[in-house]
């Protein structure tokens, strides 16, 4: 059974990757509206991933006996001065989300909590791959510049981001 700060802890955290799923899917609008259909992709794409993670913590909290607590999702922004930008953007959200896990495992610890901090270490592990992966599109757009062909050729390759669903997260409908 989740103690009622491990479980609060948890629905925020389960907000948070609500949220992370929203501003992906703003960041593929974006896209989309500028002919970058590539990138739109790789943000829809991301966009799965994140609500993957939510359901993940989803399950977790019922598994253990808590409750889950639905609440707001901010609106988050919807333009950006470049697709550069829009990418630093997303390093410095996986950046901040790192530091939010960082903390659930923290309280896991100090509460002692091994079965929530053992379920924390995929996200730990996680989250260096999504900064990994920000980052190296990041410095591949600054490479490529601020547009013309390489950035044409940076979206075709982000286009071929392809999404396979985790076999142990049911999503009704995916």
């Amino acid at each position: 059974m989740l103690s009622e700060k491990m479980q609060k802890a948890l629905n925020d955290h389960f907000t948070a990757e609500l949220y992370s799923s929203y501003l992906y899917l703003s960041m593929a609008a974006y896209f989309g509206d500028k002919s970058l259909t590539g990138s739109a992709s790789w943000m829809k794409i991301q966009a799965l991933e994140e609500m993957v993670h939510a359901m993940k913590f989803y399950d977790y909290i019922e598994e253990r006996g808590g409750r889950v607590v639905l609440q707001p999702i901010a609106q988050p922004p919807s333009e950006w001065a470049s697709p550069e930008k829009v990418f630093e953007e997303v390093l410095d959200h996986e950046r901040h989300v790192t530091s939010l896990v960082n903390d659930l495992v923290a309280l896991a610890i100090e509460e002692k909590d091994f079965a929530t901090h053992n379920f924390l270490q995929w996200f730990v592990g996680e989250q260096v791959e999504e900064e990994a992966s920000a980052d190296e599109v990041l410095q591949t757009l600054r490479l490529a510049g601020e547009g013309g062909n390489g950035l044409f050729m940076v979206d075709r390759e982000l286009g071929q981001r392809t999404f396979t669903m985790p076999p142990d997260v049911a999503i009704p409908g995916l």
